[in-house]
């Protein structure tokens, strides 16, 4: 699975902010988490309805948003 997939995009979810897997966590609030100083693993600890792979694809998506390349349509 591509892990942009896990991003999801929809205007009744979070105001239409990136979130993960239509969840009401957003990428935002995911680098928001890791730029506290918190790691990924106190994350995943914290709140089990997260994954992995869902860090990942935060940091992919804000790094992707962040040097100005293409992220494919995601719904």
């Amino acid at each position: 699975m591509n892990l942009l997939e896990r991003i999801t995009i929809d205007p009744n979810v979070v105001h239409g902010k990136p979130a993960i897997r239509g969840m009401r966590w957003t990428v935002e609030m995911i680098i928001d988490l890791l730029g506290s100083g918190m790691s990924s693993q106190e994350i995943l600890e914290d709140h089990p309805e997260l994954e992995k792979e869902d860090i990942l694809a935060s940091l992919k998506f804000a790094k992707m948003y962040l040097s100005g390349q293409s992220i494919q349509s995601i719904n």
